[in-house]
């Protein structure tokens, strides 16, 4: 996902054991969701949405409440049960505080039982109920987030992964796309069609989305058997085909550097959303003004592609570890970039995003993982984007490009359809490495700030005198330095290592240099001071 101010552009806990320290959700102890199937009707006389969702749930113990969320009515906006029940008997449950507590039948020893919940309401979020652009009417899921609560009974949290299908009522004017692969599109007579979407993979509900408006669509390639196709509208039909095309060549490069595709589909909707884009599993949303025919959305489409690896599949268990979600997705970005443009590209990006990250360190002193962040919309900033893309920046540096890509699709290969931490991705690149991360991880993810360095040189008698002074007082930072030596147009590299508050280097060299440059590739996230 990216922010649109991010698009203006493109767009503490100082040890290890905050790995330990979790989001504040509520999490079922021994219930796990399998599938969902959402069967939503829409209708053009109102907003209000009727509902029934069939859910598979495993248990260790059936004896056990379970809870889903869903916001209950309050004024106009809310859902209204009508009915639960487990199998074809009604359920034991109670619905308050905008969950719902379920406790399973004793009667039956099954440890995997299935529920339906009949619902109706007008959602206040989650899906977006509007007129696009151009003044028809529109459905758009959004629920990035904890939004999904808002419209559809589920456990609204991305711990807890499970299969979706959508099968949507409405009326048959409308075009309707939605997370997974289209199973059926039948006119039922009455002035409604029933469109069937299903995506066999496991999805957070963060992720899971429809779109319901007048599209015009296209099949834009298909990259392993996978159908690319573009959902726009028709007023900019062509505009947007052209502006979403790029996304074929994104999800190969994602392909054959990363590893394999999760999802039935891919693809790239225009749409009602409060982001930039949204990186839906499958059916991305980008904002509808993303469509302009002048082909200036690629970073975007790669950013939100990403995410089909690196926060749809691979996905945080915790909230305040979203960096592995958004910090991944800015950097494979800017890779994907670079593999087109040249490495030129990498360093233009990155120094965008270092200026960023100052900035907002001089009002937000903070550390990428910060657990006193308790509310989902607050993890989302430049230390979960841009400083934690940089942090990926740097480790592939202190690697080397084999080992870092190599352990990036470890990694991914190991949590796959799954969930992981920090823990988990730094266990991982120690295995693949054979190194020792612990330092490295721990300063740069769970200690605030970045190297104020201050620094000078001369050339005397056959050597070259390097002071490098850090400036900031809350913490002695460790790292390689490179020192680019320019004589005569020739660039020379040489590495200093930085472990203390203030030290000089000397370096021998026969002839004074011309200039000396810090960090003249573009590795280290340092801030340069007078």
């Amino acid at each position: 996902m990216i922010k649109r101010r991010y698009l203006v552009l493109t767009l503490l806990l100082l040890s290890f054991s905050a790995i330990k320290a979790q989001d504040t959700y509520h999490r079922n102890a021994s219930a796990d969701v399998q599938s969902y199937i959402f069967n939503l009707g829409l209708n053009d006389s109102t907003n209000q949405i009727q509902g029934e969702t069939e859910f598979t749930v495993d248990f260790k113990e059936v004896q056990e409440t379970f809870t889903l969320d869903l916001i209950g009515k309050s004024k106009n906006f809310g859902m209204e049960i009508t009915a639960i029940f487990e199998g074809d008997n009604p359920a034991n449950y109670t619905f308050k505080n905008d969950k719902i507590n379920i406790t399973p039948s004793s009667s039956d020893s099954t440890l995997s039982r299935t529920f339906k919940v009949a619902y109706h309401g007008i959602p206040e979020r989650g899906l977006v109920i509007d007129t696009t652009k151009f003044g028809k009417r529109s459905f758009f899921g959004d629920n990035w987030p904890n939004l999904a609560r808002h419209w559809l009974p589920s456990v609204d949290h991305p711990y807890d992964k499970a299969s979706i299908e959508f099968r949507i009522t409405a009326p048959e004017h409308y075009d309707v796309v939605a997370t997974g692969e289209k199973l059926e599109e039948s006119y039922l007579g009455d002035g409604n069609k029933l469109t069937i979407y299903k995506e066999p993979a496991p999805v957070a509900m963060k992720v899971v989305t429809i779109g319901v408006t007048q599209f015009a669509s296209r099949l834009i390639d298909e990259v392993y058997g996978i159908p690319v196709t573009a959902w726009v509208y028709p007023e900019n039909r062509l505009d947007g085909f052209s502006d979403y095309a790029v996304a074929s060549e994104v999800l190969k490069y994602f392909i054959d550097t990363i590893g394999l595709y999760s999802y039935a589909k891919l693809a790239n909707m225009q749409a009602k959303t409060q982001w930039g884009g949204l990186e839906n599993a499958g059916t991305i949303s980008y904002f509808e003004n993303s469509v302009t025919g002048k082909n200036e959305v690629e970073g975007l489409i790669a950013h939100e592609i990403a995410h089909q690896w690196f926060g749809n599949s691979a996905t945080e268990n915790d909230w305040n570890h979203v960096w592995l979600s958004e910090g991944f997705a800015t950097y494979l970005a800017i890779l994907y970039q670079a593999s087109v443009y040249g490495d030129e590209k990498r360093k233009e990006e990155l120094a965008i995003d270092r200026n960023q990250i100052f900035e907002y360190y001089e009002k937000n002193p903070s550390p990428i993982i910060d657990p006193s962040i308790t509310d989902p919309l607050k993890v989302l900033s430049v230390n979960t984007y841009q400083k934690a893309g940089w942090v990926l920046n740097m480790l592939r540096h202190k690697l080397g490009d084999g080992v870092f890509l190599e352990g990036i699709r470890a990694y991914y290969e190991r949590f796959k359809n799954a969930n992981a931490m920090t823990a988990d991705f730094k266990k991982v690149m120690e295995e693949i490495s054979g190194q020792d991360l612990n330092s490295f991880f721990e300063q740069w993810l769970y200690i605030k700030g970045h190297p104020k360095i201050k620094w000078e040189w001369k050339y005397r008698n056959g050597k070259i005198s390097i002071s490098i002074d850090q400036l900031q007082d809350h913490h002695i930072f460790q790292f390689p330095l490179e020192i680019g030596i320019v004589n005569k147009g020739k660039l020379e590299i040489s590495t200093l290592q930085i472990d203390t508050k203030a030290k000089t280097f000397e370096i021998p060299s026969s002839v004074k240099p011309d200039t000396l440059i810090l960090d003249p590739e573009s590795w280290l996230l340092y801030e340069k001071k007078k």
